[in-house]
């Protein structure tokens, strides 16, 4: 280490020396190329507009004619070596004609499949289960008899109030009877038909509460898990509750919900930007469409229409609450699965659309290649006012323009294309952009 550290200190001492020997070298040589120079130099200096007037009017013939050969030159030279073929050629594209067209505006969202009507059936008394009319999953319709509780309590209650009643009723008649002969007074008659309004309407009572024992569906839908069996205890407003053991499962609640599946509701939120798109679209009377998918391998799509739009955005997310209905005939549909919608917020008439893949994004903002007439591709600043699934709605270029599909990254502005022949390009590139809808 120290041989090599003594060698590089003595090449770090020798560094001003080559130095001065370097600028004394220079300065010779400045002095023998001075008297050559110089004249040049101040003939350069004292060039005013008068002198090179002068120069240019005596040697105009002759500056004329050297124009005229560097031109005759420069043409020549391109004629035999063009541009395109010192750079290899025309260049492959695919291009499209761009046409005006109507592309639906549409808004994508996540959001939970929910039943147009649930209601959970529990008794209004408390008795006990006599029996059970349906099972766990039937189709119920519109009051159907569900449960029988024992009715035999209020049944002879009833049939107690019913006989009073006809008595009171029959004691009425015969009141009217014998005021007409003047054997009682009207006060009499009228304390009768009071006492028959009493027994009927204790009798109708008696009636409303021998209903309660049988409990029937308040809706069209599908019943769930029954959770009470003949026999079971059931009380008036109890709170769901399950216990499970090692041994078994007891549920204490309602005594089965009824869910209407056909049609059922889709709920979802729509950001707080594309509110005023909606409640546009609502002023004109037609309710905005709905695709939805439910699953991830799913490929069935479900349409519907709007139904409400909430009245108030979500500060904590800045979104807006909309339900929609959708058909279930098939009944494939359940309540709390996660599902995929897409709005049909509003129809873009007569705007420019082209795929996605053709815009080239650069410093200078997004950009199209357009070919002219000529074959040469020539750049076009564009702005993108819409985007999805693969197309792009544009404004920047015209309608009829050849746009740029496939081959761009090797493209220059001036650089002569020609258009790829092969049947699988033409079957990437459509001669006219999809809608969005169609992409879907």
């Amino acid at each position: 280490m120290s041989k090599i550290e003594s060698t590089l200190d003595k090449a770090v001492a020798k560094i001003p020396a080559l130095r001065d020997k370097l600028k004394a070298r220079l300065c010779k040589l400045w002095q023998k190329a001075s008297p050559t120079i110089s004249p040049w130099l101040s003939k350069v200096s004292n060039i005013d507009y008068a002198t090179a007037k002068a120069f240019t009017l005596k040697y105009k013939w002759r500056i004329f004619f050297l124009v005229i050969i560097l031109y005759a030159g420069s043409k020549t030279y391109n004629y035999f070596f063009p541009a395109s073929t010192k750079v290899g050629g025309p260049v492959t594209v695919t291009t499209m004609v761009v046409d005006k067209k109507d592309i639906p505006l549409i808004i994508e969202a996540t959001g939970t499949i929910v039943s147009n009507s649930i209601v959970d059936i529990r008794p209004m008394v408390t008795n006990t289960v006599s029996k059970i009319h349906i099972k766990d999953g039937e189709e119920v319709k519109q009051g159907q008899l569900l449960f029988t509780l024992d009715d035999r309590n209020n049944k002879a209650n009833f049939d107690r109030l019913s006989a009073l009643a006809d008595d009171a009723q029959s004691q009425y008649l015969r009141a009217k009877e014998l005021v007409a002969k003047n054997f009682i007074s009207k006060a009499g008659l009228e304390t009768s038909f009071a006492n028959a309004k009493a027994a009927q309407s204790a009798a109708r009572s008696a009636q409303v509460q021998l209903s309660f024992d049988s409990i029937r569906s308040p809706i069209n839908g599908r019943a769930g898990i029954i959770n009470v069996f003949p026999g079971s205890l059931v009380q008036a407003s109890n709170v769901v509750t399950t216990a499970t053991s090692s041994t078994a499962t007891s549920s204490v609640g309602s005594m089965v919900t009824i869910t209407q599946l056909n049609p059922i509701n889709v709920q979802f939120v729509i950001p707080e930007k594309d509110i005023p798109v909606l409640l546009e679209n609502q002023l004109d009377g037609e309710p905005l469409t709905v695709k939805v998918t439910v699953g991830e391998g799913s490929k069935r799509v479900f349409e519907g229409k709007v139904l409400v739009i909430d009245n108030q955005v979500d500060p904590s997310i800045a979104a807006v609450r909309v339900k929609a209905q959708i058909p279930n005939e098939a009944m494939t549909l359940l309540p709390g699965q996660f599902a995929r919608v897409s709005l049909v917020a509003n129809n873009l008439q007569g705007v420019l659309a082209i795929p996605s893949q053709a815009i080239v994004i650069n410093p200078r903002g997004r950009l199209v290649y357009i070919v002219d007439g000529d074959g040469k591709a020539s750049s076009k600043l564009i702005k993108v006012i819409y985007e999805y699934q693969g197309t792009s709605v544009i404004t920047g270029i015209e309608p009829g323009d050849r746009v740029v599909v496939e081959g761009k990254q090797n493209l220059r502005p001036g650089s002569k294309v020609k258009e790829a022949k092969s049947a699988e390009q033409k079957k990437v590139t459509p001669t006219t952009p999809p809608s969005a809808t169609d992409k879907k």
